[in-house]
């Protein structure tokens, strides 16, 4: 009895798949994956809104301390030791968020001062310009709308909404102490991590370290920036002899920090306080100066020394800010850039497949990189599609026979 020759392994293979499914993925289809995705980082930011008392103060600080960490390595080089190093890196952080905090407080209780100090001129411009809209032949309810923004009650609101922030900054200003203390310990070592993981963790450092200086020159191009445009403003003001010129020059450099809209905030306070004591005339000097220097500064000028800071584009940027003060507060807004740092640092650099959207968020990075790695997994799924056994035990593209002499 003859037996029949086994069948060989390879040719009971099934045919070869020409797009075979890339490793670490799921049977999901593309679509289900980003509504995955989506789901969780809803999931995400609903944790993150309902913490964010918490959350809030525990970011500033860390954007604190990162702004900081710098001034320990010359002391280390000058043979400091590591704890005095910490110690300065904590109190240069507390020097900061004091002044910061100072700052707002004045400025808030200082504007509500004003406000009740003013408050028979407001009411009588307010009458007036309703009798002139109503001469006009505006109709009584336009009339009213329009001067309802201007009325004492709404502007009393805004003064004590202004002041009520600031002293709940004050208030959180204590927790973000003692976020300083622990975290600025810790950047002392994790400083040291090139050292311990440099070879293993090089692409996560690498990231961290992109990450803390993008976030470093943020805030030094804001500053920079605020500072100038907080002098110019404060002595335009001074000039046509507005009441509280410096504390509207502190509210333009504090309001610098918050992108694109920021410019608006700054304005309306001392544009409301000139049209009380001056009427519209001074009101739309203080437009006309506003809109020259900080439209040239922080419209034209300061979004390319940012965008070169942290490579974000312009529309990021601007939906950063509402979505961040829509996730966790106020602080949000000041936080925007470099939240919106962090979450590309995580989700988009440690994947190279990801190079097409990082260049959509500005980026600097090259789309022929992802390009590259596109074609060497095309090459390689093409060279293991050539190389597979067939029923007759060749190779693909190969006669048996000559396979087997």
């Amino acid at each position: 009895m003859t037996s029949t020759p086994a069948t060989p392994a390879s040719s009971t293979r099934p045919p070869h798949d020409p797009h075979p499914p890339t490793p670490g993925t799921t049977g999901l289809s593309p679509a289900a994956r980003t509504l995955l995705a989506l789901a969780c980082g809803v999931l995400v930011l609903a944790g993150m809104a309902a913490a964010a008392e918490v959350l809030a103060p525990l970011f500033l600080a860390a954007v604190i301390v990162i702004i900081c960490h710098p001034v320990r390595f010359p002391l280390l080089a000058r043979g400091w030791p590591s704890w005095l190093a910490t110690t300065t890196v904590i109190l240069v952080a507390y020097l900061i968020l004091a002044a910061l905090v100072g700052m707002l407080v004045w400025s808030g209780f200082r504007f509500a001062a004003l406000v009740r100090e003013f408050l028979p001129q407001l009411s009588e411009s307010v009458a007036q310009i309703q009798g002139q809209l109503a001469a006009a032949g505006l109709d009584t309810q336009i009339a009213e709308a329009v001067t309802g923004w201007f009325q004492p009650s709404n502007i009393l609101a805004l003064a004590g909404g202004v002041s009520s922030v600031a002293l709940g900054i004050g208030t959180a200003f204590f927790f973000v102490l003692a976020y300083a203390v622990f975290m600025a310990a810790d950047t002392g070592r994790y400083s040291t991590a090139s050292q311990h993981f440099g070879v293993s963790r090089a692409g996560a450092i690498d990231r961290a370290t992109r990450f803390s200086s993008g976030v470093r020159r943020y805030y030094v191009v804001n500053a920079s920036f605020g500072a100038v445009v907080a002098v110019v403003d404060g002595v335009a003001l001074w000039l046509l002899n507005v009441p509280g010129a410096a504390i509207w020059a502190i509210l333009a450099f504090v309001t610098n920090f918050v992108p694109n809209i920021g410019f608006i905030l700054g304005l309306v306070p001392p544009a409301i306080m000139a049209f009380v004591v001056g009427g519209w005339q001074l009101a739309l000097a203080v437009v006309a100066v506003y809109c020259v220097v900080n439209v040239v500064l922080q419209v034209f000028v300061q979004p390319k020394f940012v965008s070169d800071a942290v490579s974000l584009s312009l529309t990021l940027s601007f939906v950063s800010v509402v979505f961040w003060t829509f996730v966790i507060g106020p602080l949000g807004a000041i936080l925007s850039i470099p939240l919106t740092l962090l979450v590309r640092a995580l989700l988009l650099e440690g994947d190279p497949r990801n190079a097409w959207l990082r260049w959509l968020s500005g980026d600097d990075v090259e789309p022929a990189e992802e390009d590259s790695h596109a074609r060497d997994a095309v090459g390689r799924r093409e060279a293991d599609h050539d190389e597979e056994p067939t029923a007759d035990g060749g190779l693909d593209g190969e006669p048996a026979g000559e396979h087997g002499r």
